[in-house]
C-alpha cells in the first residue's frame, strides 16, 4: 500500500512540473492555460491518492522532490535554461531526505507492530 502511495506521490510531482512546462510552451493562450489546468487539476488529484497510503509528510516532500527536479531537468533540455552546480547539490540532497524519510517511516512501522 506504502509503495502505491508514493507511486502517486511521484505522479503528483510530475503533474506539477508537467504544468511548470506547459506554462512555458509558446502556444495559443487558451491551450497553454488549459493544460495547464489540467495538469494541475491532474496533479491534486494523485496528490490526494498519495495522502491516504503516507504521511502528509512523505507524500508533500516525495511531491516536492519530483516536481524539482523534472521541472529543473525539463528547462535544462527543453528551454535550454542552465542548471548549476548548487542546483544539483540541492537536487542530491532532496533524494537524499525523501530515502531517509521513507526508510524511518518503514522503521518505525516494523517497530510498532
Amino acid at each position: 500500500m506504502e509503495r502505491k502511495g508514493y507511486g502517486w506521490a511521484v505522479c503528483a510531482g510530475l503533474n506539477a512540473g508537467l504544468a511548470a512546462i506547459s506554462a512555458k510552451l509558446s502556444v495559443h493562450h487558451f491551450v497553454r492555460y488549459g493544460l495547464v489546468l489540467f495538469f494541475n487539476l491532474t496533479m491534486w488529484a494523485s496528490y490526494v491518492n498519495s495522502l491516504k497510503a503516507l504521511s502528509s509528510l512523505q507524500a508533500t516532500v516525495t511531491n516536492f522532490a519530483t516536481n524539482f527536479i523534472s521541472s529543473g531537468l525539463a528547462g535544462y533540455f527543453f528551454f535550454h535554461e542552465s542548471l548549476s552546480f548548487q542546483w544539483f547539490a540541492g537536487a542530491l540532497l532532496i533524494i537524499i531526505g525523501v530515502l531517509i524519510l521513507s526508510n524511518s517511516s518503514l522503521q518505525n512501522k516494523v517497530s510498532a507492530d
